[in-house]
């Protein structure tokens, strides 16, 4: 493990730092404990963290919001280049973000543990949040000295309440959303608005879409700005998919491909936008799940429209270094072959993304589709 990179304020390295830990799925009853040592730091502490986990991104949060020093260690490259808090920070100098890289990676499962073993050979204290027994922070830190346990058993074994459906007032929910798109975390909005975490935390994934949703929007917007539509009276955006829920109620078409379009009077083709931060072939599934496709492939013949999976890598979903126009039929020779996928890269010195669509779809074939 090596430091490749710093942003920030490099001297907060030579300060004695407290190293944050947390298990992944911290128990939300467990949240107000967390929030109460973060709330006992002052200006003078320093405190080394990660975001990799929900609880950690929100610790962060809090630390930054607080204006308490901080170190972030991410692997390979940062990509929160739009976090509000973290760019005031940045800027007032109470943070540094150190990129770490490993040496020689022999695969993504021990990732994590030489991570942590790393950066805790550069703290000179833990501070543990939620850890579970069968976890690897457990094991990491057996037999280690200056460690602080957050979290009691006594904590741990108290059930959590039970959830009232208090009605959120409209005045509420604007600063709740204000809040939330400053960066500010689930914290900050406890201590403004006086509700419970969980309230909180249910109220944030009734009215606001995932990082994952958002990123997915963001691409679709980007790949709908390279058709010229405006301009081109043969090319029609007929069906634009929403992607609307309510908790867990999602509606069928959710599944079906982002676009449809029409060119000229009744060529018909679809759509399925996909940003990755890298191609992954594992197991064949992580890029394309067989099971979405067999959607694609239900939605193809019932519809008789082809559809063609645009898929961007790396980057940012506004502006991805790697775009691939492939249709759905191929999909299977590229998860089988994955160099293949070569052959169906789009560059902008090539051709038009429509035309580049219409030279590779076969029209005549979406009956004889199969996975």
């Amino acid at each position: 493990m090596q430091i490749i990179e710093t942003i920030g304020n490099q001297e907060l390295l030579n300060k004695e730092k407290n190293l944050f830990l947390c298990s992944k799925r911290t128990p939300i009853k467990l949240y107000e404990h967390i929030f109460r040592w973060t709330e006992s730091l002052c200006k003078k502490d320093c405190i080394a963290c990660f975001n990799s986990t929900e609880m950690e991104s929100e610790v962060l949060k809090a630390l930054l919001v607080a204006k308490i020093p901080t170190i972030l260690f991410v692997m390979n490259r940062f990509t929160d280049v739009n976090n509000i808090q973290i760019e005031k920070a940045l800027k007032e100098k109470r943070l540094l973000i150190v990129i770490l890289k490993r040496d020689e990676p022999k695969g993504k499962g021990i990732t994590p543990r030489l991570r942590n073993a790393y950066v805790l050979s550069l703290c000179q204290h833990v501070i543990c949040g939620y850890v579970n027994k069968n976890g690897s922070i457990y094991s990491l830190l057996a037999g280690r000295r200056n460690i602080e346990h957050i979290i009691n058993e006594t904590q741990l074994m108290v059930a959590e309440p039970l959830m009232r459906h208090e009605r959120w007032t409209v005045a509420e929910d604007k600063v709740l959303l204000r809040m939330f798109y400053a960066d500010m975390g689930i914290h900050a909005i406890h201590k403004r608005l006086q509700r419970s975490y969980i309230s909180i935390y249910q109220r944030i994934r009734s009215i606001t879409q995932p990082e994952n949703l958002l990123k997915g929007r963001e691409f679709e917007d980007y790949i709908l700005g390279m058709f010229n539509i405006p301009k081109d009276s043969e090319l029609v955006l007929e069906e634009w998919q929403s992607d609307k829920s309510l908790g867990e109620i999602h509606p069928e078409n959710n599944s079906n491909p982002d676009f449809v379009f029409r060119y000229g009077k009744k060529e018909k083709f679809a759509i399925e936008c996909k940003w990755r931060e890298r191609l992954s072939f594992k197991a064949n599934t992580s890029t394309f799940p067989t099971k979405q496709i067999k959607k694609y492939l239900d939605f193809s013949a019932v519809r008789q429209i082809p559809v063609t999976i645009v898929l961007g890598i790396g980057g940012e979903p506004s502006a991805p270094n790697v775009l691939y126009i492939i249709p759905l039929e191929e999909l299977q020779s590229i998860i089988c072959h994955p160099n293949s996928i070569e052959d169906f890269r789009h560059t902008s010195e090539s051709m038009n993304i429509l035309q580049f669509i219409r030279q590779k779809t076969n029209f005549a074939n979406i009956n004889d589709l199969k996975l």
